[in-house]
């Protein structure tokens, strides 16, 4: 049984999952909460969304996908450009269809074939799972953010509530 397929396609569906939720916590945010930092070591919305596609485009795009990698972590923490939302929800929805596009390409061998991504010698399996595990990591971060700058559930479980119809799921 070849497991690629199936390892592909919940892949595509986590990221484009948390992308979109990401969008969605923009689209309830100003531009002072997007970029509010309560503290000069804590990283702001606008800046974690910068880094969710950086870590996306040179982990999966680049590093899997043999893209050029141009990547500037430091700009994606260090930017207070304050960016509008629109343009962050347009770069990560970018990214994560380059992305979904690599993946698209990816058999059972190529999973198993090596990469030099940073510093690090990973088998493509490795880059997609670090990838999936980071981005979901920092979309809980922006969803917490997003709660507790605007004091409101954001909807997404929903659809666990006792009583509730599972066709109202929100992605």
């Amino acid at each position: 049984m070849d497991v690629a397929p199936e390892f592909v396609r919940v892949a595509q569906e986590s990221l484009r999952q948390g992308a979109d939720r990401v969008q969605q916590c923009l689209a309830r945010l100003d531009q002072d909460q997007i970029w509010h930092r309560d503290h000069e070591i804590e990283n702001s919305i606008g800046n974690l969304v910068l880094h969710l596609c950086g870590n996306v485009r040179q982990w999966i795009v680049c590093g899997v996908g043999g893209e050029q990698d141009r990547r500037n972590r430091d700009w994606e923490f260090a930017t207070r450009d304050a960016l509008p939302a629109e343009d962050l929800a347009r770069r990560l929805a970018e990214t994560v269809e380059e992305a979904e596009s690599v993946l698209a390409g990816l058999a059972s061998a190529k999973l198993l074939e090596t990469r030099r991504i940073q510093v690090y010698e990973v088998t493509v399996l490795h880059a997609v799972i670090h990838v999936l595990t980071h981005f979901s990591g920092h979309v809980g971060q922006i969803i917490w953010a997003t709660k507790h700058v605007t004091g409101r559930d954001l909807g997404f479980y929903g659809y666990l509530r006792k009583g509730s119809d599972p066709g109202e799921r929100s992605p």
